[in-house]
């Protein structure tokens, strides 16, 4: 493969721990680039849910990068071979680089359909098998930017054993040689770049030995994957993400996979990841919920409305949150469970309540319905009512991104944490 024309630009790193800096050199023609930490912007089969490009593109500072999967893209191979052109084409996306990975992380994937020679997909007309073979075949069809390669990502289950750990690692290194191979003889992905799957379970060695061994391979960067929320608590999970990082380059970026809520992003940016994937508005939206965690650090915390929550909204939260904490039979079917950074508008306590969903928010919901209007769309299941919820939590989220970067900048992420934790008194 010829030199990567990819580059992390760091102009921070903190302790070993936190990176900033801007990837550059993204797209077919090089110019596009994506500041970090950072995060790419989910969508399925290329549109975010619930927004079209009109609306997406009303907020502002959205990432240049967006996220596709082939879970969602598998089953229309044939439509895709046919149209020739790529999928950006395909779908109207005329000025964003696309990343592809194999899984949607929103959707957790059902286990045990994984052999030596293939992975498998899950699309809505069910289960989809790829060799190597199929795999490249479709990012050939696809075009992306960078993709994601092949992986054997079954391990993240608390009780998987060491040798079927190991064996993930064998297969997933396997598949990225062979992809490799595949990708230097494809004249169609020639200035595609290419991820290593960094693999391992909870196994320390493991993991180190996948990070090493992927290192040496000539890619672009590097997705770990195993960390989802609900594959193991947290102080597990940076411990091993920072022994991975001190065998990754330095100037590559770092993908986490699966990883979306606020707390756990924090964690994860200070053990040295770059970027995340953006799904997690898409699952507060799907609740019927709002975010409305506070992430401002400037001395005055009202600016740009970013007030905390009320009392009786942090209680409301509380006990799911508190829920996803424990360690026990962690599962990821707390993805599905509210957290403690969301309101649940389908309450009646909203139906008279006139305020914005976040005070000052600057998103066309905040700056132009209430949240009793909000409630009533969810009540009466109104398709307006998801418009409405993912513009903000779009919005939203991104802005955590902006104020995460800003406070890597200028020695503040203690106090995002604060604030992001509510560890602050609730009355400020």
């Amino acid at each position: 493969m010829a030199g990567s024309r990819m580059k992390l630009e760091l102009s921070r790193v903190v302790q070993g721990g936190s990176r900033l800096g801007v990837l550059k050199g993204l797209g077919r023609t090089g110019q596009q680039s994506l500041e970090v930490p950072g995060c790419l912007l989910y969508t399925h089969f290329g549109t975010v849910p619930h927004l079209t490009q009109d609306t997406l593109h009303t907020l502002s500072s959205l990432p240049s990068v967006s996220q596709i999967t082939l879970s969602n893209i598998a089953e229309h191979q044939e439509v895709l071979e046919e149209f020739k052109d790529g999928f950006r084409k395909f779908a109207g996306l005329h000025d964003t680089v696309l990343y592809c990975s194999l899984h949607d992380p929103a959707t957790p994937c059902p286990t045990g359909y994984t052999t030596n020679k293939t992975v498998s997909v899950w699309g809505s007309g069910g289960r989809i098998e790829l060799t190597v073979a199929k795999f490249m075949a479709l990012q050939r069809t696809v075009q992306p930017d960078w993709y994601q390669s092949m992986a054997d990502g079954e391990t993240w289950q608390t009780n998987t054993s060491r040798k079927r750990v190991r064996k993930s690692v064998d297969r997933t290194l396997a598949h990225l040689d062979e992809c490799l191979l595949v990708h230097k003889e494809s004249q169609e992905l020639e200035g595609v770049e290419v991820f290593g799957v960094v693999e391992g379970g909870d196994i320390l060695e493991e993991r180190v030995r996948s990070a090493r061994e992927t290192a040496k391979r000539p890619v672009a960067g590097f997705c770990l994957d195993g960390f989802q929320t609900g594959a193991m608590d947290q102080a597990l999970r940076t411990q091993l993400i920072t022994a991975v990082t001190k065998e990754l380059p330095e100037d590559k970026p770092r993908l986490l996979q699966g990883v979306g809520r606020p707390d756990e992003v924090l964690a994860c940016v200070e053990a040295g990841m770059d970027l995340f994937e953006s799904f997690f508005p898409f699952q507060v939206t799907e609740r019927g919920c709002g975010l409305c965690f506070s992430f401002d650090i400037s001395p005055d915390p009202e600016r740009a409305g970013r007030a905390p929550p009320t009392v009786l909204e942090l209680e409301e939260g509380k006990d799911s949150a508190g829920e996803m904490q424990q360690n026990g039979d962690v599962s990821l079917d707390v993805q599905t469970q509210m957290t403690s950074f969301e309101i649940n508008l389908k309450d009646k306590r909203y139906q008279d309540d006139f305020r914005p969903l976040v005070e000052g928010c600057g998103c066309y919901c905040c700056k132009n319905h209430q949240r009793a209007y909000l409630h009533h769309l969810l009540v009466t299941n109104e398709l307006l009512a998801g418009v409405l919820l993912m513009i903000h939590n779009t919005a939203h989220y991104h802005g955590f991104f902006g104020a995460l970067r800003e406070a890597v900048a200028n020695d503040k992420l203690d106090l995002l944490k604060r604030r992001v934790l509510r560890q602050t008194e609730r009355n400020e």
